[in-house]
């Protein structure tokens, strides 16, 4: 894992979105899996920016969401596929035939998931896969004790997780309590994975994710298994972790010892 750390949100959203736009200039037809919530904002607003001011070019990316509510249509104001089409999909040119999010409504919803999980594969896979993490260590809807190598399914969600979303919603009883979500096992076979956290809130589980042991009630912990991941936190979200220390001169000194290495 690299741990990069920020001074603040605007810093983080900076350095994905250079991650996710290195990524598409490298490869154009980049399969990218895409994460909704408060987090990810930034970095949308900012691959919008430098698809309007640099011409970042989204027409070959195909796109796969980590997740979404049952029983909560399209254009629900609440609803995953809303939050992606109104602050992302709508502002770059992604093909609209390229976006794929999960359907909250499907009739056969063990069907569907399966179905999902063929078209990743059959897209080639995730080539990166960003990520934000729940204040109980969650990766998408993968509530603690989610297996490790779930596959896309449908979750029931915690009555921590319906109360930190209920924000989003009129009132506590209107959050749905089900949610189709990518598993821990589909998350993981991502080629690389970027995850994001920013404020206090997040601190103690990112440093149980990073620092913590694997476990199945922390989802996110199974990215220390992965091979490629960069974990980027403002300074509040890194607070507990103990080897910031560390974390801050590797990040300091990457392209001296990438230089060493391969010289």
């Amino acid at each position: 894992m690299e741990i990069i750390i920020k001074n603040n949100y605007s810093e983080i959203s900076i350095e994905a979105s250079g991650i996710v736009a290195n990524q598409i200039k490298s490869k154009p037809n980049t399969v990218l899996g895409l994460a909704t919530g408060s987090t990810p904002l930034g970095l949308y607003k900012e691959l919008i920016r430098l698809h309007i001011n640099e011409g970042l070019d989204f027409s070959k990316v195909i796109s796969f969401n980590l997740d979404e509510y049952i029983g909560l249509s399209k254009d629900h104001p609440q609803s995953y596929n809303y939050f992606m089409y109104h602050n992302f999909f709508k502002k770059v040119n992604i093909p609209a035939n390229n976006i794929h999010i999960p359907n909250g409504i499907s009739v056969k919803q063990l069907e569907y998931c399966e179905q999902y999980e063929s078209l990743i594969k059959n897209s080639g896979g995730i080539d990166l896969q960003i990520l934000g993490i729940g204040r109980d260590g969650h990766i998408a809807f993968n509530e603690p004790s989610s297996s490790l190598s779930s596959r896309t399914r449908i979750k029931t969600l915690t009555q921590k997780t319906i109360k930190d979303n209920s924000r989003f919603f009129k009132n506590i009883s209107d959050v749905p309590r089900f949610a189709i979500t990518m598993g821990v096992g589909t998350i993981m076979e991502a080629k690389k994975i970027i995850l994001l956290a920013s404020g206090s809130s997040k601190a103690e589980p990112i440093a149980q994710s990073v620092e913590g042991p694997i476990t199945s009630m922390h989802s996110a912990s199974a990215i220390q298994l992965h091979p490629n991941t960069t974990i980027v936190v403002d300074r509040q979200a890194s607070k507990e972790l103990k080897e910031k220390k560390y974390y801050n001169w590797v990040y300091k000194n990457k392209n001296v010892i990438y230089n060493q290495s391969y010289n």
